[in-house]
């Protein structure tokens, strides 16, 4: 019994991906090495601003740029390299330096006239006011009864008192 395979035109790049990757992106001992200093970032909302998290480790507070334009904020920013000492010879260097700039769409509209910055331990926060007219408000709600408020179970209204 035969069985079956189907054809596939593009497994033979496959092979030919993953030869230049070796050749191209790899390090002496075959480590794949990463030039993407793209910040890990986390968004929430809550019912009055929008949080947003970027991991820069090693990054100083003022090699950061932050801009909202058209419901997009962008974090760009720089990682500088540090001094290396004379005569020091390196066996491994994996940390990258240089610049990184992300942007995403805000899921709202915020005022960001009223934005917050905070940078703590590698871990910039941004907080993003909603606009006004986006966030939640409050309706009462009245009963039933009458308008001025008198009435018997008849429906009749009651009799004003002199």
């Amino acid at each position: 019994m035969r069985t079956l395979v189907r054809w596939d035109p593009f497994a033979e790049f496959a092979g030919v991906s993953r030869a230049f990757d070796r050749t191209f992106w790899s390090g002496p001992n075959g480590n794949t090495r990463r030039f993407d200093l793209t910040p890990a970032i986390d968004l929430s909302e809550t019912d009055g601003e929008i949080v947003v998290k970027a991991s820069l480790p090693g990054v100083k507070a003022e090699d950061v740029e932050i801009s909202v334009n058209d419901g997009i904020l962008t974090v760009k920013g720089e990682k500088k390299s540090e001094d290396e000492a004379e005569g020091q010879n390196y066996y491994r260097r994996e940390i990258r330096f240089g610049s990184f700039s992300r942007s995403l769409p805000l899921p709202s509209r915020v005022n960001h006239e009223q934005a917050d910055a905070e940078f703590n331990d590698g871990v910039l926060t941004i907080t993003l006011p909603k606009a006004e007219e986006l966030r939640p408000k409050q309706i009462k709600v009245r009963s039933g009864a009458q308008p001025n408020g008198a009435g018997d179970k008849t429906g009749e209204p009651a009799a004003a008192s002199n």
